[in-house]
């Protein structure tokens, strides 16, 4: 019988201890690299939180400017306004420094900028559809007709008005707030789908300017409690690619113009750009409405007899400036704030209703921007 060799099974011995140390190395190292993992991720979740109380923290602050801003001139809102001023890219510790903070050196590396707008600039789909008493939604056709000259004015189909207004009223129908009662509005008496049609069709014939060609069968009906999917709700300017016609570029020529509200409101005609402008005055072109804005560059509007007198210098001699239409102040702000926080950034934009009596202010809804 042979003996077997000594060194043959070192060297087994050898190169068994040499793959159990690697495989040991192996698993090691991946938990290390896991237990790394983690680390950085609770790193950014706390980085991100850290971002999202700086951003709400900023949001208080300009809170309270729109509220010392209304307690300084509570019935006018105009562009030369505090609240107009936009804050560029700015160290967080500058702002620290400011308020005699002795840690301001902690925000070193976090940057704030933002920016508030006036919400009721804009043209608010809202106001496409009137709420006269609690439950009753009915077609605005006056607001028709403003979306129409806006929608022609941008070379858009001011067709697609009808169809937009009849899709406000499908998603409010199913909304929590569809018992909410609207006064003062400039809303049709009529109740039924035909009376509707019929009052809108009529606009094509002769009311509206600036679009119309409606046809009878707007191509959306309206929801019924036994239909089996409802329009949803439309919260944004893009909610306008849910409706037939409108594409990515038509919404993006109307996403400076237009804006969707809680409620309806009234432009503010010192803060409404011209197409706005021409848009809500009947018969002013566009032309007629940018010597509207220079004049208003001039000095703002402190009441509604202001805005007809400047009105009447651009040229419009026939119009009434209808209060619920057009005012010289704003309840609806958009905030947008932007935060560089090291690794973590945060963009949100948050919609604030400024209340006109007690000036007080509540958030509406807040974005964050994907």
């Amino acid at each position: 019988m042979r003996a077997s060799n000594p060194n043959k099974q070192r060297g087994v011995a050898i190169i068994s201890a040499l793959l159990v140390v690697s495989l040991a190395a192996i698993l090691v190292s991946g938990m290390l690299w896991r237990q790394q993992v983690q680390i950085r991720r609770i790193e950014n979740q706390r980085l991100l939180a850290q971002a999202q109380w700086i951003s709400r923290s900023a949001l208080d602050w300009t809170r309270l400017i729109l509220r010392s801003e209304a307690d300084t001139s509570p019935t006018v809102t105009y562009l030369g306004g505090v609240w107009g001023v936009p804050i560029a890219k700015t160290k967080l510790s500058d702002f620290l420094g400011q308020i005699g903070e002795v840690r301001a050196q902690q925000g070193a590396s976090t940057y704030l900028s933002g920016s508030i707008e006036d919400a009721q600039a804009k043209f608010n789909l809202r106001n496409l559809v009137s709420t006269p008493t609690p439950g009753v939604l009915t077609i605005n056709v006056a607001q028709i007709q403003v979306f129409q000259r806006l929608l022609a004015m941008l070379g858009i189909d001011g067709s697609l008005a009808k169809t937009v207004a009849l899709q406000m009223r499908a998603g409010l129908a199913r909304s929590a707030t569809r018992f909410q009662t609207q006064t003062g509005n400039n809303a049709t008496t009529a109740t039924g789908t035909n009376n509707e049609a019929t009052t809108l069709a009529a606009i094509a014939q002769g009311g509206g300017t600036g679009g119309g060609n409606f046809t009878d069968d707007p191509g959306l009906k309206d929801a019924d409690s036994n239909a089996p999917v409802a329009p949803l709700q439309m919260i944004t300017v893009d909610s306008l690619l849910d409706v037939p016609g409108f594409s990515q570029e038509a919404v993006a020529k109307l996403r400076p113009f237009v804006t969707v509200l809680p409620t309806t409101t009234a432009v503010n005609m010192n803060t409404a750009p011209a197409e706005v402008v021409a848009a809500v005055v009947p018969g002013m072109n566009l032309s007629q409405g940018q010597a509207f804005i220079a004049r208003r560059e001039t000095v703002f509007f402190h009441d509604i007899g202001n805005v007809q007198l400047a009105l009447t210098g651009a040229g419009i001699k026939t119009v009434s400036v209808d209060p619920n239409e057009m005012d010289v102040t704003t309840k609806y702000f958009v905030i947008h704030g932007r935060v560089e926080h090291e690794r973590a950034q945060l963009e949100r934009t948050t919609l604030v209703y400024r209340d006109p009596t007690t000036h007080t202010t509540r958030i509406v809804y807040t974005r964050d921007a994907l």
